[in-house]
């Protein structure tokens, strides 16, 4: 029944605009808001607050973003007395559920909120680059059909510093700088565009991370690309499309049906215009359902003139849907189309196969719902 309404919410959300409302986590008893995701200027206030100098609120920023402290106590330059009596503040980090490793370095994670919720994290690691795909919400409204996060449906949104976490987990596992971060894990970013807009700004300015290595995924939301682009940050958006035409994207993205393909396009010529940056456009292959040269005639006549790339994605199969990943000679011949129509396109494969890599496996397979 919870379910059922929170679906008909996002329906009447779609079709008016309105985001969802923030589900935020209810405070632990005795505690406030976790320190996590405050900045520099707010740690400092916070700490003058409990009769601290205000230095000590430099010590706490650099101890919670570049040390990665778990918690108050753990603060060895500050007072035993002082750590003591702040023993109940949450610094806001998460418990590791389950970690996979695949043999290509990729580690999926498993966390565990302070409720009790499983998310999903994914460090990525290259030579020169480590890149965490990042979750934005507990689940996912969108009921993409070929997605398994989409088949477990919405729970909430994850609050700021839930998404600051994820990124400083990975951090700490790896023992190395994160480099980029996608937000390309559970959930829709634009449906939690408050918090993630904060969560963007604090890996930022007190991480140590540019905006330019961070990417906001969306299937497209009516008004948020738009809302976006009026925040002018420097993040990448990928428009996931899938499809070239309205009846399929429909069939395989059915909240698509509240924002036509026309208008989703539209809004986007809107960031270019509003931000001068270059869209990305996501488009997942499924053997014999998109992938043919004809899907490939109707997505480049769809971006053309738009300054954007366009990155396919071939299929990582889950169990519940019946989808297959294309053949490379059937990756190749739709990539072939659209260089002929001049459309820039590179094919991105999903790493850490072995390690349930589609989005909401993991999670699936090791938690009980």
């Amino acid at each position: 029944m919870v379910q059922s309404k929170v679906n008909k919410d996002l329906g009447k959300n779609l079709e008016s605009g309105e985001i969802l409302p923030h589900s935020p986590i209810p405070p632990l008893p005795h505690s406030p808001a976790p320190l996590l995701g405050a900045s520099l200027a707010q740690l400092t206030e916070w700490v003058q607050q409990q009769g601290q100098p205000a230095y000590r609120g430099r010590q706490l920023h650099q101890w919670i973003y570049q040390q990665g402290v778990r918690n108050i106590g753990d603060i060895s330059v500050f007072p035993k007395q002082w750590r003591e009596v702040q023993a109940d503040v949450s610094i806001g980090r998460s418990t590791l559920h389950y970690r996979s490793v695949a043999p290509d370095g990729t580690v999926k994670y498993l966390l565990r909120l302070a409720d009790d919720r499983i998310i999903e994290t994914v460090g990525i690691p290259t030579e020169k680059r480590l890149t965490v795909c990042v979750s934005s919400q507990v689940g996912c409204a969108m009921a993409c059909d070929f997605c398994a996060t989409g088949k477990g449906g919405f729970t909430r949104h994850l609050a700021r510093h839930e998404i600051i976490d994820q990124v400083l987990t990975v951090q700490e596992d790896f023992q190395r700088r994160v480099s980029h971060i996608v937000f390309m894990g559970m959930g829709e970013p634009l449906l939690n565009l408050e918090n993630v807009v904060g969560a963007i700004k604090s890996l930022n300015e007190d991480v140590g991370i540019g905006q330019r290595s961070m990417t906001v995924s969306t299937v497209g939301i009516r008004d948020r690309i738009r809302q976006l682009a009026e925040y002018q940050l420097q993040v990448t958006l990928a428009v996931s499309l899938h499809a070239g035409n309205q009846k399929l994207r429909e069939q395989l993205i059915p909240t698509a049906k509240h924002y036509p393909l026309e208008a989703l396009l539209a809004e986007c010529r809107q960031y270019v215009e509003i931000t001068g940056r270059r869209l990305t456009f996501e488009y997942i292959l499924l053997a014999g359902v998109n992938d043919l040269p004809e899907h490939a005639e109707e997505l480049a006549a769809q971006v053309r003139g738009f300054q954007s790339h366009v990155n396919l994605i071939p299929y990582n199969p889950i169990q519940e849907a019946d989808y297959q990943r294309p053949n490379a000679k059937r990756i190749q011949a739709f990539v072939a189309v659209l260089k002929k129509r001049n459309i820039a396109v590179s094919v991105r494969y999903s790493r850490g196969l072995e390690a349930d890599a589609a989005c909401g496996q993991l999670r699936k397979s090791k938690v009980k719902s």
